[in-house]
């Protein structure tokens, strides 16, 4: 017992840094602090389904499926990235900030879509394995394969409903700035 939950802290502080790290990455690629916030959002949603089908199969929270629950981590944003980034290319091109998001979620449901089940087609066999290594391959494969089915749904749904909530926050946000800069100009005008 001893030994397992010394391995358990050092698994959580490896998702951790995981996490930490995917952030960073992501905070560089769309050079944003917010929106890495907006795609890991679905991780939480990941971790819930993957708890979720290991308890709907009986399987315990044991050292193989904790790693699957840091793999998670890593494969998960993959589907909002594909998401978002399409959103503010988009945008970038001139489409209206609500007309961009239903036409990527249209465009880019498809490819979404064959790329989970492409990774549940993967971990399937691994989740259903009975043979020599079964033990601790399958809650490993139960893990994964519970949080990408979860994951998706919020990716599809959710993350794009978040990040428009956090874009109409961000133009208030620089709308009070420019008013609040434009008040300050036409005060020292008035001097």
């Amino acid at each position: 017992m001893k030994q397992q939950r010394e391995s358990f802290v050092d698994l959580f502080q490896l998702m951790a840094l995981g996490l930490i790290l995917v952030y960073l990455v992501l905070a560089a690629q769309f050079e944003s602090w917010l929106d890495p916030l907006v795609i890991l959002f679905s991780v939480p949603f990941a971790i819930t389904g993957a708890l979720l089908a290991l308890a709907v199969t009986g399987t315990l929270l044991s050292t193989p499926a904790f790693l699957g629950l840091i793999i998670l981590v890593g494969v998960v944003v993959n589907s909002a990235i594909v998401l978002l980034d399409y959103v503010r290319q988009l945008i970038a091109e001139g489409l209206p900030f609500f007309e961009a998001i239903v036409t990527a979620g249209e465009r880019r449901l498809r490819p979404v879509l064959m790329t989970t089940m492409t990774k549940v087609g993967g971990m399937f066999p691994m989740a259903l394995a009975t043979g020599n290594g079964a033990e601790m391959w399958g809650p490993m494969g139960r893990t994964a394969l519970g949080g990408l089915l979860v994951s998706t749904v919020v990716t599809l749904i959710f993350v794009p409903t978040l990040y428009s909530f956090v874009e109409r926050w961000r133009r208030r946000r620089q709308e009070r700035t420019i008013d609040m800069t434009a008040a300050g100009e036409h005060a020292a005008e008035g001097r």
